[in-house]
């Protein structure tokens, strides 16, 4: 497909979505957001690709949403217009996302990092949900998913205070998995991604139902939840594979069934 708003391309099992608004810092407005995740659903259901990269530039991931769409909405049309209601479709997505960030990662920005499966961080890169400063609330997981992440305290002081995490705090604090060298954050986070997709695809794709099931049901659900994803693996052929070629001591084969 022709997209206006992102760019994308394939690096061996890895399929790359590149938000492509730089004049106004990738903030999202309606177009992109369509186009994101309609860019993302269709590298979901390719079978020739393995994990997912979405990535910005090196001065701005995405620096939230379109303002301008907003400022004169009402509560019906946001409602109506389901502006908010958009981002559930992340959550379809069946292949591990990671998210490439260098520099802001504000608002919407940050949401959708959050939304993401894992975070590579380039040493330049900024974290925060700034909405309180412009009369509203993070919209779109923002107040959900850093307190689960970071902790209440530090959850409450982002959005209501304005605090933005460095790279370097995004790491300790465990919103990003590593920090890399800005010049280098996109092949790392390619490399990072090629590195998931060799692995059994079934067996990620079930790995990454049950590690979220742990965000949101209790500890007696979840562990319910990681059953139902295990024992159906024994199903398939990648685990006969992979289990033999561990016993012959050689590289498994894994054909995604």
């Amino acid at each position: 497909m022709t997209y206006t708003t992102v760019l994308t391309e394939t690096r061996e099992r890895v399929g790359i979505v590149t938000l492509n608004r730089p004049q106004a810092m990738n903030a999202f407005n309606a177009t992109m957001l369509g186009e994101l995740f309609d860019a993302m659903e269709a590298f979901d259901k390719d079978e020739n690709i393995g994990a997912l990269v979405v990535t910005g530039n090196e001065k701005a991931f995405a620096a939230g949403a379109d303002i301008k769409e907003m400022a004169d909405a009402t509560p019906f049309q946001m409602i109506t217009e389901a502006r908010v209601d958009v981002w559930d479709r992340i959550r379809g997505i069946k292949k591990p996302v990671i998210a490439a960030v260098s520099g802001w990662a504000l608002g919407g920005g940050c949401e959708f990092v959050l939304s993401c499966d894992m975070v590579i961080a380039s040493e330049s890169a900024k974290f925060g949900q700034p909405e309180i400063t412009i009369g509203i609330i993070p919209g779109a997981g923002g107040t959900q998913r850093l307190a689960r992440l970071i902790g209440k305290n530090l959850t409450m002081e982002m959005v209501i205070n304005n605090r933005t995490l460095s790279a370097a705090e995004a790491l300790q604090f465990g919103l990003a998995n590593r920090v890399v060298p800005v010049e280098g954050y996109l092949d790392a986070a390619v490399a990072f991604a090629e590195e998931i997709a060799s692995r059994a695809p079934m067996a990620v794709r079930m790995a990454k139902d049950a590690v979220n099931a742990a965000f949101e049901t209790t500890l007696t659900e979840g562990l319910k939840a990681e059953k139902r994803n295990f024992y159906p693996l024994f199903s398939t052929e990648d685990q006969k594979e992979g289990m033999q070629a561990f016993i012959e001591k050689r590289k498994p084969n894994w054909k995604g069934k």
